[in-house]
């Protein structure tokens, strides 16, 4: 560009006074991080013995937070330096950092502080700072810090003014570099190279960064609608919609970063995840979860949290398929285990559900969510029914108490009729207790009798016990027929005197009462061999009958000791009877013979959100949080410990209704914090999201909102991944590049009637060549086919391509990212979401569209806009008829006019 002495004069001044800026801020946070000084008790003013255990925690938090700040800002003093006038036409600097800032500079400000914001908004913009004054950003350079041996550096800084644009410099030290010596004034040639050397330092126009390595782009500046999301309140409900390479991950990462901090809350805020904390016992700093679809895209958000200082461990970063199976069997018992507790087997493959439950799986789970509440309902209605009925006074009239409280709520659960029966637990423990006692009476009093006569009786019943575990175990059916009374036993030995006497006590129970309700054991079953073995040794007939008719009063009794947990807990086997009944009907569910004990992963959705639902309207009520740890509602309690103050969710087209909703009920009810992005386009499951319809379904208040400005691709690209959504009918986006951006790029190259793999491969070899000779280093460069079984013969093949030239090509299997940045890597399609390469290779899309016909169209948009500039494509046969529009979007290679693609290298 023209330099006048003018701008070259202004542009100097801004480099020198930013490189040192950088220097002290950097030498300031030195200093504290080699300081041993921290805050310690002595900066307390007094210790109360009580309470100084959390002041000093809270101590030592601030000291840690503190190093870390020192060290980012050690290796990273600033990111951006923005000049503002204020009201009296006053200029002043300020320089924003990534983290909280050193004392001693009155003008340096985090990017998360109100303040932050100025380096986001466009030149001309006003904007009220905290203290009420009203500034207007005159001037902004985005700042990309480097130390190197003789001093810092600031590579490819943006710098903008309203009287010469846009500009980048690749080096502000070089800039300032003196080429003028005394030799130079004098030689011609010297003034003219050292004149193209400066010119050639400064580049009218914002310059695209090219992705050297594989990951989650560094934008340590938002835009200013990004920034303005990030901004908002804790307690919101978001989702950021919008095409590939829109930030929309980035945006989400520094919502968290500025949300941990509780320096960058507001102060109703910070009292309330300071109330939630304590009653939680988890610091609201580790108080998150973050849900993505893929481990390898989970590897590269791990990178993006560190740079911006927020530890994310994994168990705080996760995937729904590792957190639903945790959650299903260890916390909600959903799933078997091997210590005997759980109802399902989980089977990924199950061919268990309609095409109807995979296409409407709101209504899918409206259907049995209404239906098992109502028979919850029925099954409380009925029992206070046999209450009220039976022939022991005292047991009427709890029974009439019951029916009273249930016929005020009506039909289904209600909140309130658990809260009601909560006042008559009591009542209803002293009845079971005291039925219970006489029972048990009873059959100790049958069992004692046969001791006496054989004492070896207990040795002998054990044995026989053995040899029934051996060959059998408890069959399903039979298991969910067990009564509450018997559920305590579950946990005795399953061997020996102690395990035959509660065989005995169960058995003898089971038979009561099963005669007593006028049915028969079932003869396959464990209790009824055991009766068989037993024969004339259990309860005289008069004793059996009183002691039937005592079991089915404690049954039904029972079913009021805990509502909650009976409520909660039951819900997997009501699951299990809706689909027995819908599966009749032939609704929701194949007829094809399928244990009843296996479940699909999309039904174990459908199970945990009832659960969580439940349990989130019992724990959303003021009063139920307070008494949490009362008899009535302690079963809650589990569920209270999987909250947490912020849920966050990456690609979230990707999760199901039912699955999103499932992560949004473990956002803590006091904060309701909710934070998600995707783009419809891009789901690559049959099950994703499919609509906003369906997200607002999830939470009625979500705010939903679209950025377009796309920071990744170049414009050749940016039109080919707008065709494309056109041509396959995909939801449609105005995606447009940032102003001012030499992004123009190369048109994507196509490689047609290549079936064979030799074929391929050479093309595959001349076109990386080719981006290297035009980068002047091999960049970010990926291949994608089409299964796991391509991965590794492709990568072998390449790699001996392209030997010759030290070029390394890496087979990533299952998706995992190994070997050195510099590697060109292979990946299956299926494991590509939410990455980023400067050059991508897409292999066989013809045979894409054949594999998968429903999810072709998602696959080649997710495919194509993972690249930035370059863009392979190749076809065994032609190019899909779906796409045969956008053939003229594309070229052969990347070579200059009339260069020859042969195998061999020019």
């Amino acid at each position: 560009m023209e330099l006048t002495t003018e701008f070259r004069q202004h542009v100097e001044e801004v480099a020198g006074e930013a490189l040192t800026q950088l220097e002290s801020i950097a030498a300031a946070a030195k200093s504290k991080l080699h300081d041993e000084r921290t805050l310690g008790s002595d900066a307390l003013a007094s210790i109360n013995t009580m309470t100084s255990s959390s002041a000093i925690q809270k101590l030592d938090q601030i000291n840690q937070a503190n190093r870390e700040s020192y060290q980012v800002l050690a290796a990273e003093p600033a990111i951006a330096r923005v000049v503002v006038m204020d009201e009296e036409g006053e200029e002043r600097t300020y320089y924003i950092c990534r983290t909280s800032p050193v004392s001693g500079f009155p003008n340096l400000a985090s990017y998360r502080a109100p303040v932050g914001r100025l380096a986001s908004l466009a030149i001309g913009t006003e904007f009220t700072l905290p203290n009420g004054m009203v500034v207007e950003v005159l001037e902004r350079a985005q700042l990309r810090p480097a130390a190197l041996a003789d001093g810092w550096d600031s590579r490819d800084t943006v710098v903008e003014a309203e009287h010469f644009g846009s500009i980048t410099i690749e080096s502000l030290r070089a800039l300032l570099t003196d080429v003028e010596g005394e030799e130079v004034t004098e030689d011609i040639l010297g003034q003219l190279l050292a004149e193209e050397t400066v010119k050639a330092n400064i580049i009218n126009g914002v310059r695209r960064s090219v992705i050297t390595k594989m990951g989650l782009r560094d934008q340590p500046i938002l835009d200013q609608y990004q920034d303005e999301i990030f901004r908002l309140p804790l307690d919101k409900r978001l989702l950021i919609l919008g095409p590939p390479g829109t930030g929309k991950t980035t945006t989400l990462i520094r919502r968290l970063g500025q949300k941990l901090d509780t320096a960058f809350l507001e102060e109703g805020e910070q009292r309330l995840v300071e109330t939630v904390s304590a009653a939680q016992g988890i610091a609201h700093a580790n108080s998150w979860l973050m849900f993505t679809p893929t481990e390898l895209l989970k590897q590269y958000l791990k990178e993006a949290f560190a740079r911006e200082g927020v530890p994310a461990p994994d168990q705080r970063i996760r995937t729904w398929q590792d957190y639903r199976r945790e959650l299903a069997r260890n916390t909600f018992g959903v799933l078997r285990t091997a210590s005997g507790g759980g109802t399902f087997v989980l089977k990924d493959g199950l061919l268990s559900l309609s095409e109807a439950a995979l296409d409407h799986p709101i209504q899918w789970f409206e259907n049995f969510d209404t239906w098992q509440r109502n028979a919850y309902g029925q099954d409380l209605h009925e029992a206070a029914a046999l209450l009220h009925d039976a022939k022991m006074p005292e047991v009427q009239g709890l029974g009439a108490s019951l029916q009273a409280i249930l016929t005020r709520a009506g039909d289904g659960v209600l909140v309130s009729t658990f809260g009601s029966l909560a006042a008559e637990l009591p009542k209803v423990q002293a009845l079971v207790t005291s039925l219970k006692e006489a029972s048990d009476g009873k059959i100790k009093a049958a069992l004692n009798f046969q001791l006496n006569r054989n004492r070896a009786f207990l040795d002998e019943l054990a044995r026989f016990i053995d040899g029934l575990q051996q060959t059998q175990t408890t069959d399903a059916d039979e298991q969910d027929d067990l009564d509450a009374d018997e559920e305590e036993d579950v946990t005795v030995p399953r061997t020996g005197r102690a395990a035959a006497l509660n065989a005995y006590m169960q058995a003898v129970r089971a038979e009561a009462r099963a005669i007593a309700s006028k049915r028969t054991l079932s003869k396959t079953s464990r209790n009824s061999k055991i009766i068989e073995w037993l024969g004339d040794r259990t309860l005289t007939e008069a004793d059996r009958a009183e002691v039937g008719a005592s079991l089915l009063v404690q049954s039904n009794a029972r079913r009021f000791v805990n509502p909650v947990k009976r409520y909660l807990d039951g819900i997997p086997k009501r699951y299990r009877a809706f689909r027995r009944e819908r599966q009749q009907t032939g609704n929701w569910y194949l007829n094809k013979g399928f244990e009843a004990r296996d479940i699909h992963p999309l039904e174990l959705d459908i199970v945990l959100l009832a659960i969580l639902r439940a349990a989130g309207d019992l724990i959303s009520k003021p009063n139920v949080q307070r008494d949490i740890d009362s008899p009535a509602w302690s079963s809650l309690q589990p569920i209270l410990g999987h909250y947490r103050n912020q849920i966050l969710v990456d690609e979230a087209t990707d999760f199901s209704p039912i699955q999103l909703a499932c992560m949004a009920a473990l956002a803590h009810p006091r904060l309701r914090s909710f934070f998600a992005c995707g783009d419809f386009n891009q789901r690559l499951t049959t099950w994703g999201a499919r609509s906003a319809d369906e997200l607002n379904w999830v939470f009625a208040d979500l705010d939903i909102k679209e950025i377009t400005v796309s920071y990744r691709q170049s414009k050749h690209l940016n039109d080919l991944a707008r065709a494309m959504i056109r041509a396959v009918g995909g939801t449609e986006q105005n995606a447009s590049l940032p102003a001012h951006v030499d992004g123009v790029g190369v048109a994507p190259a196509l490689l047609e009637h290549a079936a064979e793999e030799p074929v391929i491969v050479s093309w595959l070899a001349n076109r990386i060549r080719e981006i290297e000779r035009f980068v002047g280093q091999l960049p970010s460069t990926a291949i994608f086919v089409n299964s796991e079984n391509d991965v590794a013969p492709v990568a072998e093949a390449l790699n001996a391509a392209l030997a010759e030239h030290n070029i390394q090509v890496i087979a990533c299997r299952e998706g995992q990212a190994v070997g050195q940045e510099t590697n060109v890597r292979v990946f299956d399609i299926q494991h590509i979401k939410g990455l980023e390469f400067e050059a991508v290779f897409f292999i066989g899309i013809d045979q894409l569209a054949a594999l998968y016909p429903s999810l072709f169209d998602k696959y080649l948009y997710v495919g194509t806009t993972r690249a930035a500039t370059y863009l392979g494509v190749t076809c065994g046969g032609a190019l899909p008829p779906v796409i045969e529009e956008l053939r003229p979007l594309f070229g052969q290679h990347w070579q200059a006019p009339g260069a020859d693609d042969t195998g061999t290298d020019q």
